[in-house]
């Protein structure tokens, strides 16, 4: 049994099978790392693999707190400190109904090899709880996130773990943790990224995630001698930040954006997404989709409820470029088959492993270009990289300087997984490219490092 089958048998007998998006993400790496493994016998001798899968630690922690009738609310909060053999621990917190220590196991693998290719020096977390901020008073998230800190404090720091937003963790819940953090410490350091501007928030870190998926999609198209996304048909999913991001970066560059989704249904609109209007509807009114055709009636909403069975409507519309920026696995093999019929040429993950593995293997084997996330969407740490250097030297960047940045550092992580991809054989095959670049860097500090 080699080193790959014997891990992965491992993670089963240790009931980290049932974690089936933290093996999906397990499994997918070490497949693709196969050919690295084989040419470097250095990986195997130190146990690299079997020790990049066992995060350094997993807390786990009770938050209690008050709701407007003052009744006590009980919700679990985690944090999975994973690697920090190129720097401190980095990634976001996710504040979602679905939040378990195995959605978190999978978002913190992921992020040691995505901080990886970014450059920066980070290691891979993930936190959050299983509180849900929707329909929520002001008062109440803040009183969350004030008991949810009152734990999560005594674990982080800015040369330890310094967290991030994600999914339900925006501009207001960062303000009220960032608030609670100084109370409970007396301290004023860049302990957590994606602050408001006025107390070491940096510029560009809200468009960031989005605007670098579309950087590191043109990036693959020119490696490629595709054309370019200008005048383009491009389908997208969510509308959340990313998303949004997404389509005013689309549009920016002339692309023609014409669907977002949220859990309700998704919105057709053939003139192009308003990216503006969405961000009124889904960070000001916090309201569905649907709405969206009050203000353009020739859109059309479709209810979740209409999906084709096995399928998801927003990606049965034809197009050129589709961009999945919803959450995990929200592209199936079904889907996939769709996009191909309706002559898709690239397809960019926005959100966390959107794609299943057996559409992922559709896309390679049918070639079409695929940019896998923890590439495409390494943006958004990669500006919370910048916000960590700005904190530590007490500067200030502009817009243009951040926005220059995030260009060649995702110009950077193209040039670099494809190089990856032709010396190991499959120059296409930018999962493995990114995989293998990704891993070496931290299997090489590891390793330096010593145990």
């Amino acid at each position: 049994m080699n080193v790959i089958s014997e891990t992965l048998q491992s993670l089963k007998l240790s009931n980290c099978g049932t974690d089936t998006t933290f093996f999906q993400a397990v499994e997918e790496v070490l497949v693709s790392i196969e050919p690295l493994l084989s040419s470097y016998s250095k990986y195997q001798e130190n146990a690299i693999v079997k020790r990049l899968v066992i995060p350094d630690r997993q807390i786990q922690f009770k938050v209690s707190w008050l709701d407007d009738k003052n009744d006590i609310q009980v919700n679990n909060g985690y944090r999975i400190q994973f690697n920090n053999a190129l720097g401190p621990y980095k990634g976001g917190l996710r504040f979602h109904p679905s939040v378990n220590s195995g959605i978190l196991k999978f978002l913190g693998f992921e992020q040691i090899l995505k901080n990886a290719l970014t450059g920066v020096a980070i290691g891979g977390g993930k936190g959050g709880s299983d509180f849900d901020p929707k329909g929520k008073s002001d008062k109440e998230v803040m009183k969350f996130c004030r008991a949810f800190m009152g734990e999560l404090y005594k674990h982080i720091g800015a040369t330890i773990d310094v967290p991030a937003g994600d999914i339900g963790v925006g501009g207001r819940e960062i303000g009220y943790l960032y608030g609670a953090y100084k109370a409970y410490t007396s301290r004023y350091e860049g302990v957590l990224t994606g602050k408001p501007l006025f107390f070491g928030g940096s510029l560009m870190r809200t468009e960031a995630t989005g605007y670098g998926v579309i950087y590191f999609a043109s990036e693959m198209l020119k490696s490629e001698n595709k054309s370019s996304l200008e005048h383009k048909i491009c389908t997208v999913s969510g509308s959340g930040n990313v998303a949004i991001y997404t389509i005013e970066k689309l549009k920016q560059i002339g692309a023609v954006p014409v669907t977002c989704s949220d859990s309700t249904g998704f919105i057709y609109d053939k003139n192009g997404i308003d990216s503006e209007l969405l961000k009124v509807l889904k960070f000001e009114k916090r309201v569905g989709l649907e709405e969206y055709t009050n203000i353009y009636p020739n859109a059309k909403f479709t209810s979740i409820n209409e999906y084709e069975d096995g399928a998801h409507g927003v990606w049965s519309i034809p197009c050129f470029g589709a961009f999945p920026c919803a959450t995990q696995n929200e592209l199936t093999l079904k889907d996939a088959t769709n996009l191909i019929s309706n002559g898709v040429e690239i397809v960019t993950e926005g959100a966390n492993m959107p794609t299943t593995q057996d559409a992922t293997a559709l896309f390679l084997k049918e070639g079409i270009l695929f940019a896998p996330a923890k590439a495409a969407n390494a943006g958004g740490v990669a500006v919370s990289g910048f916000e960590m250097s700005q904190n530590a030297s007490m500067g200030k960047w502009t817009s243009l300087e951040v926005d220059l940045k995030l260009q060649e550092t995702m110009r950077e992580i193209s040039q670099n997984i494809v190089k990856t991809a032709n010396d190991f054989g499959d120059g296409r095959n930018y999962v493995m490219g990114a995989n293998i670049a990704g891993f070496k860097k931290v299997a090489d500090a590891m390793i330096a490092e010593g145990i």
